[in-house]
């Protein structure tokens, strides 16, 4: 059985990427936007983090945050095309499977990336650490990739 908690935060980082876009496409400040999302679901500002990218070839694993504020939004990363600047008009949670001991919560899935324009839609596999931080859960571990 998921958690309440762990099912809020799942969906605070769906709409949280799909709100990057939109502040994007609306000519809004989505770099600032996307520093707040990182920081509110990210761990990097109190803890080691690492991160491993959905679409990356080159640097594979951005365990710094302005290397995970490049990916999300197209910055010092030269294969960084801004994922969350898709934009994206849904993400949708195919499969859950969690492990929740102790301090320890893990959530593995898939989710499932919808385009705004196009209706194709890409499958990902995820898998995230998650850590209580002063009440709010945060990720420690990211690692996601193409569902092929």
């Amino acid at each position: 059985m998921v958690s309440n908690k762990v099912q809020q935060f799942l969906n605070s980082w769906k709409e949280g990427v799909i709100a990057i876009g939109k502040v994007y496409v609306n000519g809004g400040d989505y770099k600032k936007y996307a520093q707040e999302f990182i920081s509110s679901h990210y761990a990097f500002s109190t803890e080691k983090e690492l991160f491993k990218p959905t679409f990356t070839k080159t640097k594979i694993f951005r365990n710094a945050q302005d290397e995970a504020l490049s990916y999300f939004v197209k910055g010092d990363c030269e294969e960084d095309h801004g994922f969350a600047l898709k934009p994206w008009e849904a993400i949708t949670l195919k499969e859950l499977n969690t492990i929740e001991e102790n301090e320890l919560i893990v959530a593995m899935g898939t989710l499932s990336f919808k385009p705004v324009n196009p209706d194709q839609t890409t499958l990902v596999a995820f898998t995230f650490l998650l850590i209580d931080i002063n009440d709010a859960l945060k990720i420690k571990v990211h690692h996601s990739s193409p569902v092929l």
